[in-house]
């Protein structure tokens, strides 16, 4: 059994970095003819100059934050799709909304590699605990696994004891979803009395894997690794078996910029992810996340020579993610838009035992219809369940804050 997924993942740091830039300018030249909006990104630059970090470092970003306007504008994907969409395999609705296109293929958004450094292998049946619905992350993970021989169950979210009883039923080895939804399927198998013990494996995404929840799986006995991925860009960073950082996928170009800029920092200082990922169907050139992270020094003890980031240190706007969805200030506008009359409101995200914990905080004068209006809109908005607390007006801050994610970061 092979550690490593491919040749590619041990290859000299150099070698990797050459090949990537030899990829550049044809991979620009075919987005440029395929994508309204890489063409006008590139504009007068030449493809065939495009060489390096440094050339890449001087085309525009393009933020995630404004995908939402410039999709209303331009739909449905703002020239951002490098094939027609006649030739898509899947086309996904994300909060936002942001819509995604997806390209023909198995594992279009490369979780094999991911999933394998996991300890994923051919014919280990995977409960894949990601949404379907809409969003891609059930595709994304369903893909990887798929591309490995494995068989999966696809469970989706929510049902928490159907959950519990497909895992002891069906005894896959793994389980891929958010990091805190493993934890209540397993406790509510304790509940129930049922043997969910032949689940070795998990690979978590989508929120922040706490150290507490870290330990409470190792103290089952579970191997449950993460990975860095979004909607658009699929996977961008994984873990692995070292547990040093996350190892940067091979067939994307990473680089750490200055928040609000396009200006890569100096190594190690922590900025924005921007990804330009090698995707001819969604070709996304210097796609900026509103992820914070920072690279590394070094190469991980586990053999993989790629590239580290230290993983998610937060967000560069004040979008969060909770369960797994974005939450974004625009999102509370809504909210505020469907219940007139409000002071100012703040949308807290904090960790409870382990899980993600949601509460609107709203100025207005005690009223349980106006609490349940804002709780049904909140939910309507965010397709999150969250608690409401009305405040006298006055009472919240005057600081411009709207999402506030309190959560520890990851160490």
């Amino acid at each position: 059994m092979s550690a490593h997924f491919d040749a590619l993942e041990t290859r000299a740091p150099e070698l990797r970095e050459a090949a990537l830039m030899a990829r550049l300018p044809g991979f620009l030249e075919r987005a440029a003819a395929g994508s309204a909006h890489a063409a006008r990104i590139l504009d007068r630059a030449a493809s065939s100059d495009i060489t390096s970090r440094d050339a890449l470092a001087r085309l525009p970003v393009t933020r995630k934050s404004d995908l939402i306007a410039a999709q209303a504008l331009d739909p449905p994907f703002a020239g951002l799709n490098g094939v027609p969409v006649s030739a898509l395999a899947r086309i996904f609705v994300s909060p936002g909304p942001i819509h995604e296109p997806q390209g023909q293929g198995v594992d279009t958004f490369r979780f094999a590699r991911a999933l394998h450094a996991t300890g994923l292998r051919a014919g280990d049946v995977m409960q894949n605990c990601f949404a379907y619905h809409f969003t891609p992350a059930g595709f994304m993970l369903e893909g990887g696994a798929r591309a490995l021989g494995c068989p999966v169950i696809p469970a989706g979210t929510g049902n928490t004891e159907a959950q519990a009883r497909a895992m002891a039923h069906l005894r896959p080895r793994a389980y891929s979803g958010t990091p805190d939804f493993l934890r209540t399927i397993l406790e509510r198998a304790d509940e129930l009395g049922l043997d969910v013990s032949a689940l070795r494996l998990g690979h978590v995404s989508g929120g922040a894997y706490l150290p507490g929840l870290r330990q409470f799986y190792a103290d089952r006995g579970l191997t449950v690794l993460q990975s860095y991925a979004t909607a658009e860009c699929g996977v961008i960073a994984y873990e692995s078996e070292a547990r040093e950082g996350l190892i940067l996928d091979e067939e994307v170009i990473v680089e750490i910029v200055r928040p609000g800029t396009g200006d890569p920092v100096p190594q190690g200082e922590v900025g924005e992810v921007v990804v330009t990922v090698f995707d001819d169907a969604y070709p996304l050139i210097r796609f900026a996340t509103g992820d914070l992270s920072a690279f590394l020094p070094g190469t991980s003890p586990c053999g993989r020579t790629n590239g580290r980031i230290r993983g998610w240190m937060g967000r560069a706007d004040q979008a969060t993610k909770v369960r797994g969805l974005f939450v974004r200030p625009e999102m509370v506008a809504e909210v505020a838009r469907q219940c007139p009359g409000l002071g100012r409101l703040r949308l807290v995200v904090a960790e409870e035992q382990g899980r993600d914990r949601m509460v609107l905080r709203a100025e207005a004068a005690e009223d349980a219809g106006l609490r349940e209006r804002l709780a049904a809109a909140l939910q309507a908005v965010t397709r999150l369940r969250g608690e409401v607390e009305l405040v006298p007006p006055g009472t919240l801050p005057n600081d411009g804050r709207v999402v506030d994610d309190t959560r520890p970061l990851p160490a």
